[in-house]
Parts: structure tokens; C-alpha cells; sequence
């Protein structure tokens, strides 16, 4: 059974109509058989409707803390995989890309708290990454840079 969403073209008036089939409608309406409920005019077709669809689960809206895990492992990731590990000499090494004295590259490592404000107090562009964004370290026996 298709129910149909039908209007009038003479009144305007809207009403629904059921039916075997898309075909039963088409022989129906060539027959004369459909009629208007308000106005008993015969000028009956089918007006547009959305479509009824099932067989989609809502799930909800989404775990924050899912969201947020996933999202960190990729930052962490893309940290591992394009910025080279400088250990404890990311204070020295982004001191010299920030002067010039050699290549700019995205790097990573560590700081302790005074280098963090001497570089800060230098304007040398470093920020410490967010502890869920900060990649495993590289083994001792991985290349440092």
C-alpha cells in the first residue's frame, strides 16, 4: 500500500489518499474515481511529499570524550610523522631557526621552565604541545632529528 499526499487543482484543498499501488493511482484518476473530499471535483493529483525512510539508527549525538580521543591520536600522529624529535635541545634549536642560523623544520622535544620563558621573553614562536597531543618518544636507538 502507497498513501499519497493528493490536492485538489480546482479548490486547492489537500488531503490523503491510499493506494495498491503507484499504478492503482494512474488507473484511478484515468478512470474518474478520485474525487475531491472537499469540493467532489474530480481534478485530483498528487502533491509533492517527502519520502518516508527507515532502516537509519539514530545513535545520538556523539561521545565527547571519544571525539576528543580520536582527535588527539591523529595530532599525535602527525606530530610522530612530520616532526623531527629534539630532545632536550628544542630551547637551542628553535632559538637558531628563529635567528636565521638554520633551516626552519617542525620539530618537537623538550624544555625545561626556564628556557620556556627565555624563549617566550625572545618572541621565538614555541608553545608546549598539549600533554594528549604529545607523541611517544622515539627509542634511544631511533636517530635523534
Amino acid at each position: 500500500m502507497i498513501k499519497y499526499a493528493l490536492i485538489c487543482q480546482d479548490c486547492e484543498a489537500e488531503f490523503e489518499g491510499w493506494f495498491a499501488s503507484s499504478s492503482a493511482f494512474d488507473d484511478q484518476k484515468d478512470r474518474g474515481l478520485l474525487s475531491c473530499a472537499a469540493c467532489d471535483g474530480s481534478n485530483v493529483a498528487k502533491a509533492i511529499m517527502a519520502p518516508a525512510v527507515s532502516g537509519t539508527k539514530k545513535s545520538g549525538p556523539p561521545d565527547p570524550q571519544k571525539v576528543f580521543g580520536k582527535l588527539a591520536a591523529k595530532a599525535r600522529q602527525h606530530v610522530a610523522d612530520n616532526f623531527d624529535y629534539v630532545g632536550d635541545s628544542f630551547a637551542t634549536e628553535a632559538r637558531a631557526m628563529h635567528y636565521g642560523e638554520i633551516e626552519n623544520k617542525p620539530i618537537w622535544g623538550e624544555t625545561t621552565p626556564e628556557e620556556r620563558a627565555e624563549l617566550k621573553e625572545e618572541g621565538v614562536p614555541a608553545e608546549p604541545l598539549p600533554p594528549a597531543f604529545v607523541p611517544a618518544k622515539p627509542r634511544d636507538d631511533e636517530k635523534l632529528n
